[in-house]
């Protein structure tokens, strides 16, 4: 499946020209869940975690998001703040 992931925040590390998202893996969560767990939960543990009803697009987020420059690692060798 060849798949487009359109982002529009320029500000992570996935960010590419063209509004495009360049991570090989994004996972998308409901904002409580996200608000409720670090940011070193993510695309990799996917399979692990719960599915949730989010209700509507305003309550669901990006949990791949990592801020451009920040160091941190995460599983596919991109820095993550935790």
């Amino acid at each position: 499946m060849n798949q487009h992931i359109h982002c529009i925040v320029n500000d992570c590390h996935y960010w590419a020209q063209g509004n495009k998202c360049e991570a090989n893996e994004i996972l998308v969560a409901t904002d409580q869940f996200s608000s409720q767990q670090p940011d070193r939960i993510d695309a990799s543990m996917a399979s692990q975690l719960t599915p949730a009803q989010a209700g509507n697009c305003m309550s669901t987020c990006c949990k791949s998001y990592v801020p451009k420059g920040s160091g941190k690692i995460t599983a596919d060798n991109i820095t993550k703040m935790s």
